[in-house]
Formats: structure tokens, C-alpha cells, sequence
């Protein structure tokens, strides 16, 4: 009786570039699709798996479940349980997953000019532009949170303090989990618990700023965006 013949397996994946070289290494942690997608909702703060997934359209919850294991393991993010009433598990970033944020500033101002256009199928959510404005915020004098209206939404990041996350007392930035997320945390979506200022422009205003085609006080000057209300902070974003 002949032999039957045993199908071919496929050799396991390689997790590693196996090179001896510090952009080869971080692509060993971060360079798998999605990662660094995940990383960008969790600058907000902790996240719940079901977040996540709803703000990552286009991800499959295989491929979610597995990337969010292999940041644990490498030492990216965390997992931990809510106290009640919520008893629910949050994802967070840890140091140096949080340390990646400079990474995606620059991968966001090098995409910048990709983004003449959007595509009908294009997802869009309003915290996704974040990022671009961070730039321009983090040069402000005066620290505190910024709430951000867009006709896509709000979100609410931190200005000024000398670098993204290092705001004043007032800074304290909702996560998406529904509670006040880390220090660390340099944005969140949806409105704030408690503006220093508020700003409301147009996406296309927003990423003209974030390219630097526009500043904020040419903005309010003709009319682009609106700044509004009484501190120091406002203040300073209109100009005055």
C-alpha cells in the first residue's frame, strides 16, 4: 500500500529580523500591521478591548487579540482589571510603549501630505487628529487641556508644559475607559471633563496647522477657528 504523503507545514513565523541593528529591533516590536495604530488609541489612555476594536475599523478581533498579546509580551502594554462598579479590563501603555509617541508625531507629519484628499472609504474619527496638533499646542506658554470641535467630533488634548503630556495642574486628560487615564496621557476622545480653552475648526483648517501651513492666530484671525474662553491659556491660543 503506497505511502500517503504528509501535507507540507509551513514553517513558523520569524518575529525577528535577527539583525544587530536598533531600527531592525524596534521593527521586531512594532512593525507588524496595526501596532503602532494601537499605540495611537492608547496615547488616550486606557482602553477597553471593545474600544479598541470599534475605533480601529478595518481590524479583525483574531488580529486585535493577538497584537494586544504581543505588546504585552514586549513590553508595550499592559492589562488590568477596573475596580467595581465597572469590572471590566483596560489596555495601557506602558513607559515605553508611551515612549513611542515622538514615533508617531513624526510618522504623522511625514503622512501629512497623503492626506490632500479623503477617500470614500476612508474611517475617520475626531481624535485621530490629535496628533497633528499637538506640535502646535505643545509651544504654548501657558499649560492646560484644550477641548477640540470638529464637525467629525471633539477631543480634548494637553498644551503647552514643554513636551506632549507634561501639563500643568489642570491637565488632566479623560482616558477612553471611562475614568481619568495616567499622567502620561496626551489626549482623549470626546469632550473634557474640565477646558482651560476650546477650539473649533474644520478638519481641513486643523491639518493645515498640523503641517504648518497655517498658525492658530492667522486661523482665528480669518475666521477659521473660534477660541473660547477666559484663562490665560485661551487667551494666549487667540493671540491676545
Amino acid at each position: 500500500m503506497p505511502r500517503q504523503q504528509q501535507a507540507a507545514t509551513r514553517p513558523p513565523r520569524r518575529r525577528s529580523y535577527d539583525q544587530f541593528c536598533a531600527a531592525a529591533r524596534s521593527l521586531d516590536s512594532v512593525g507588524d500591521r496595526w501596532t503602532l495604530l494601537i499605540v495611537r488609541e492608547l496615547l488616550a489612555g486606557p482602553r477597553r478591548y471593545t474600544d479598541l476594536h470599534a475605533d480601529l475599523p478595518g481590524v479583525s478581533t483574531d488580529v486585535l487579540a493577538s497584537r494586544l498579546k504581543d505588546m504585552e509580551q514586549n513590553g508595550l502594554a499592559t492589562r488590568r482589571r477596573l475596580p467595581p462598579p465597572a469590572a471590566a479590563s483596560v489596555y495601557e501603555l506602558t513607559e515605553r510603549g508611551r515612549g513611542l509617541l515622538p514615533v508617531l508625531s513624526a510618522l504623522a507629519e511625514w503622512g501629512a501630505p497623503a492626506l490632500d484628499e479623503r477617500r470614500p472609504t476612508d474611517a475617520v474619527r475626531a481624535h485621530w487628529f490629535a496628533l497633528p496638533l499637538l506640535r502646535v499646542l505643545d509651544g504654548m506658554t501657558h499649560a492646560g487641556v484644550v477641548e477640540v470641535r470638529l464637525d467629525e467630533g471633539e477631543f480634548h488634548v494637553r498644551a503647552g508644559g514643554g513636551a506632549p503630556g507634561a501639563g500643568g495642574d489642570t491637565a488632566d486628560v479623560d482616558g477612553g475607559a471611562g475614568e481619568p487615564s495616567v499622567d502620561a496621557a496626551v489626549y482623549g476622545d470626546g469632550p473634557a471633563a474640565h477646558a482651560d480653552a476650546r477650539i473649533a475648526l474644520d478638519v481641513e483648517a486643523c491639518l493645515a496647522l498640523g503641517r504648518g501651513e497655517l498658525t492658530l492666530a492667522e486661523a482665528v484671525g480669518n475666521g477659521r477657528a473660534e477660541v473660547t474662553g477666559d484663562g490665560p491659556l485661551a487667551a494666549e491660543l487667540r493671540g491676545e
